[in-house]
C-alpha cells in the first residue's frame, strides 16, 4: 500500500516481459515511448543512432530489459512512462 493505493510492483529484470506484454504496452503509448533510446545498452550494441522499426524495438526490449523505459505506471487502461513527478502524480490522481 502506497499513498493509500494498492500497488503491484514488478521487477522486469527478474520477471521479464513477454512479447504480448511489450506489444500491449506499446499499443497504449507507442513503441518509441517505452523504448529507452538513450540507454547505454543500446549504445554498446551500436544502435543508438539507427532508425529502428517497432518490431525491432520490441525484439530488442525482449532481449535486453534495460531497453524498456522505467518506471512504467499502469492504472486501468492508461500507462505513464518515466519517473517524473508529473507522471507519478497523474497516475495517483487517476487511481483515486
Amino acid at each position: 500500500m502506497q499513498n493509500g493505493l494498492e500497488v503491484t510492483e514488478r521487477d522486469f529484470f527478474q520477471e521479464t516481459f513477454t512479447d504480448n506484454e511489450i506489444r500491449t504496452l506499446a499499443t497504449m503509448v507507442g513503441t518509441e515511448n517505452i523504448f529507452a533510446r538513450r540507454s547505454p545498452s543500446l549504445k554498446k550494441m551500436g544502435l543508438a543512432d539507427k532508425e529502428l522499426s517497432d518490431d525491432a524495438m520490441v525484439n530488442l526490449m525482449l532481449q535486453e530489459p534495460k531497453l524498456v523505459r522505467r518506471p512504467l505506471l499502469k492504472v486501468g487502461d492508461k500507462l505513464w512512462v518515466g519517473g517524473s513527478n508529473a507522471a507519478v502524480e497523474a497516475a495517483i490522481i487517476e487511481a483515486k
